[in-house]
């Protein structure tokens, strides 16, 4: 540290190199994945607390650890550079979403048969009122 003139400071400033905007949004999207595979396996547990809820709650635990595993194979990829480790972030991302779409289509499934049993209900309940009220 006594000699400061026999440093090379413009080699050593070309050598760190800032991040693309690649790098940066490559990132956050692996801290986001990460945050989106906590909550998911958060809430997968607590709908597992009731008996009916265990029925979408394990599979959403199930998709919660498939995207935290694919944003450790991408966390791997960018420390690495191994293609096995990108190709498998991809398929567990892949297995995320395609789970992820069936959980979906299941509960339009039940939200369209619960608005159903509701206009039935109340059909029936309006028409023995009014039957109610004509005699």
């Amino acid at each position: 540290m006594e000699n400061m003139d026999s440093m090379d400071f413009e080699s050593a400033a070309q050598s760190i190199k800032p991040p693309t905007m690649f790098q940066i949004y490559f990132d956050k999207m692996i801290r986001d994945m990460r945050f989106v595979g906590m909550f998911a396996i958060i809430y997968g547990a607590i709908t597992c607390l009731s008996i009916i809820g265990a029925i979408i709650g394990v599979p959403v635990i199930f998709i919660g650890m498939r995207i935290r595993e694919a944003a450790d194979q991408f966390s791997i990829f960018k420390s690495t550079n191994n293609a096995a480790a990108l190709r498998a972030g991809f398929e567990l991302q892949g297995k995320y979403f395609n789970i992820l779409k069936i959980l979906i289509i299941i509960q339009i499934a039940l939200i369209v048969l619960a608005i159903v049993f509701i206009i039935a209900f109340f059909s029936f309940f309006m028409a023995s009122v009014m039957e109610s009220s004509i005699s």
